[in-house]
């Protein structure tokens, strides 16, 4: 696909429309099961056209319809427009389309704005070195939150003074807080890393003769194993988008899964995955109450700790080559 082409363009604006129809927790469960699908297609030798241009690409990365413009569109309906069906931009859950034509607009506009963004921070130099679909996905809903909602990037001052920046009241504030909890944050952070990365070497040894071959491309090689745990992380986020009590309270645990792979992946090490892996869910708790505890949208902790994750992975692999 052409990057600027017409036909890319109105694809990722329409997509942008149904990811806001969709709300914002579903649509990246979709793009989960996209991934999935471009997994078991490069797998097979299919090309890699659903994993690169549909569920990473303009048509439905996270960065566009999959994810970002049903959070936009969530802030615009909260903060502007009044209507959205929740009451609350933090409200990801709740589809749009029970809103208005214009919330639907804006996430397709968001899709355009997301996509070209990340064209302009892919050829940074120091910028790509993050994981550059997760900034866009941090960067767009944080101008949402400042256009939108009136609020700076960690949220509400009054929140800030009554509770402290770090503060969770606790966790009645909290970013999915059964996800909050040290012990468990050990315990899901190690799990989730050596499933990750054990999932990231089979699949890794398993694709080495098709590489061989040709029959699956360098690029594809990297990015299945790479995201390969990620969609079902992302997939299983439906159980949080449909549950409700206890049922609801599903592991918060795709930004573990992409930075244990790729930390097995640059340095072929389970330990290493492991060890990345429980500390990304720390990572991602800071995250949470930097960005999201105190504000009145959603700025997604996963997303920020994938960013930061993926950054300090390949400084590191500099520094130790």
């Amino acid at each position: 696909m052409e990057t600027w082409g017409v036909n890319t363009l109105l694809m990722c604006f329409g997509g942008g429309i149904m990811g806001a129809a969709f709300g914002g927790l579903f649509s990246f469960v979709l793009c989960g099961l996209i991934l999935l699908a471009g997994c078991i297609q490069a797998l097979c030798g299919g090309g890699d056209f659903v994993l690169l241009q549909i569920g990473l690409g303009p048509i439905w990365g996270p960065h566009v319809g999959g994810f970002t413009s049903g959070l936009v569109a969530a802030s615009y309906a909260a903060g502007i427009k009044k209507n959205h069906p929740g009451g609350s931009a933090k409200d990801i859950l709740s589809p749009m389309m029970d809103t208005s034509w214009d919330v639907l607009l804006v996430g397709g506009v968001t899709a355009l704005l997301g996509h070209g963004l990340l064209q302009v921070l892919g050829q940074i130099p120091f910028i790509k070195m993050f994981d550059c679909i997760a900034l866009v996905v941090i960067i767009i809903p944080l101008i949402a939150r400042l256009l939108f909602l009136k609020e700076m990037p960690f949220g509400s001052g009054e929140s800030i003074k009554k509770h402290g920046l770090f503060g969770t009241d606790n966790y009645a504030i909290s970013w999915c807080p059964w996800n909050a909890r040290p012990g468990r944050m050990v315990m899901l952070g190690l799990g989730a890393g050596l499933l990750s990365g054990g999932m990231a070497m089979g699949i890794k040894v398993a694709i080495a003769p098709m590489v061989l071959k040709g029959t699956i491309s360098g690029t594809d090689a990297f990015v299945v194993p790479l995201v390969l745990c990620f969609s079902l992380a992302a997939i299983m986020l439906i159980g949080v988008n449909f549950g409700t009590g206890s049922i609801q309270k599903f592991p918060i645990w795709h930004s573990m899964a992409i930075l244990s792979a790729m930390a097995y992946l640059r340095f072929d090490s389970l330990i290493v995955a492991a060890i990345v892996g429980v500390i990304s869910i720390f990572v991602q708790e800071f995250m949470a109450r930097l960005f999201y505890n105190h504000g009145s949208s959603h700025i997604d902790p996963p997303a920020c700790t994938t960013a930061v994750g993926t950054l300090v992975i390949n400084v590191v692999m500099l520094a130790v080559k």
